[in-house]
């Protein structure tokens, strides 16, 4: 088992909008050996995640693995093999869908043809027909909405989505069936957690009822109270951004995890203290923990950050990706770009993983975990690796 301490915080020190530059192939590319100057007409390159709001942790974590994870694929060359170097511009969209699409739309109009980033589901599910519309390579960051995979040719993902989360979180399950309750928010990825676990367990026999609220709640107690009468067998909790203490701590208060099993997703770092005073009592499933995998790509992570979070393999896969399409593909014809990702398997921080060529789900390992210690002393310990064709979401879903 690997084991990851929640010692310290990752700081806030990006700045809303930051420049940094870049370059690359992928893993199977050659780049000419490393520490090489690049030269030659740059390919930009756009980053339209949260760097402030409710998700400016993610977005944060996001970028910082994206840095490390171009650093990684380009053997520190600065460029393709052709010698054109990727100048990365990272914009804060805030959280906010109209104000994404208004990033996205000015760097298309300066000539960027592959944007990423996105840590909301409202965000990304906004974004990837405008890459169809217009015709530019869009590659998700931490979004789990399913809605994205699919959607169309030019949208791809970095992170897992939601039916990966709900289908590891039903190996933790002994028997799937009986009354399971989705508490979340009222939004694009809540209510995609809700049809998530609808087709896993409600395909098992469970009956799946929700309870959404407002993604602007901040006084939990009714709702736990409304979860006590409800007396499900299981609850199943999908939450994100900065009221995740406040949520946990309603639940805690009102004797929740007295009444039913409760599973959950394991939270960024900063939620770790949130979880109480004994959260051996939460079945947490895990879209990544620290320390977790043993490969080049994870130690390449891991010596670059210090403390890498939830998150960061997203940013550090969305730079594999950016490299791969924009160096074994043509900045200038997205169709390349596509075609170099279809299918590509490539060793990623959580291990080996596929972009399936059909509808451009990002296939990969997902784990299950539980926390120890004190609250100042969070230990995140991985309990199993689940592979990555037994989470697969259905194609054609």
């Amino acid at each position: 088992m690997r084991r990851r301490t929640a010692s310290r915080l990752l700081p806030a020190l990006l700045a809303p909008v930051l420049l940094a530059t870049a370059c690359g192939g992928g893993d199977d590319t050659d780049t000419g050996g490393s520490g090489g100057q690049a030269d030659g007409e740059p390919i930009p390159v756009g980053i339209v995640t949260s760097l402030s709001g409710p998700l400016s942790s993610y977005g944060e974590a996001y970028v910082e693995g994206l840095d490390a994870g171009l650093d990684y694929a380009t053997d520190g060359t600065g460029a393709c093999p052709d010698g054109r170097p990727i100048e990365i511009e990272t914009i804060d969209d805030g959280g906010d869908p109209e104000q994404a699409v208004s990033a996205a739309t000015d760097l298309v109009g300066r000539g960027v043809t592959v944007l990423g980033g996105t840590a909301s589901s409202g965000v990304a599910v906004q974004l990837a027909p405008f890459a169809e519309e217009n015709d530019i390579l869009y590659l998700s960051g931490a979004a789990a909405s399913d809605a994205i995979t699919g959607i169309n040719d030019n949208t791809f993902r970095a992170g897992r989505q939601t039916y990966q989360d709900v289908a590891t979180a039903a190996t933790l399950l002994e028997n799937a069936s009986g009354d399971v309750l989705v508490f979340a928010q009222d939004t694009e990825f809540g209510q995609g957690n809700v049809a998530a676990v609808e087709a896993v367990l409600g395909d098992e026999g469970a009956t799946v009822d929700s309870l959404l609220v407002p993604a602007s709640a901040n006084e939990f107690t009714p709702f736990a109270q409304q979860i006590n009468d409800a007396a499900p067998d299981l609850l199943f909790v999908a939450w994100a951004g900065d009221t995740t203490s406040a949520m946990w701590q309603a639940l805690q208060q009102q004797g929740v995890f007295d009444r039913t099993t409760v599973t959950t997703g394991l939270g960024d770092l900063a939620s770790w203290p949130a979880y109480g005073e004994e959260p051996q009592d939460i079945n947490f499933l895990a879209h990544y923990v620290s320390g977790t995998t043993d490969n080049e790509a994870a130690d390449a992570m891991e010596e670059a950050i210090a403390e890498p979070d939830l998150f960061t393999p997203d940013g550090f896969v969305t730079a594999q990706m950016v490299v791969r399409a924009v160096c074994e593909g043509d900045p200038a014809d997205t169709a390349s770009m596509i075609e170099a990702l279809e299918g590509w398997e490539f060793q990623a921080p959580k291990g080996m993983q596929t972009i399936r060529a059909s509808d451009h789900a990002m296939i990969q390992p997902m784990f299950t975990a539980q926390l120890t210690g004190p609250v100042g002393e969070r230990v995140g310990e991985v309990l199993s690796t689940v592979p990555a064709d037994e989470v697969a979401p259905p194609e054609g879903s």
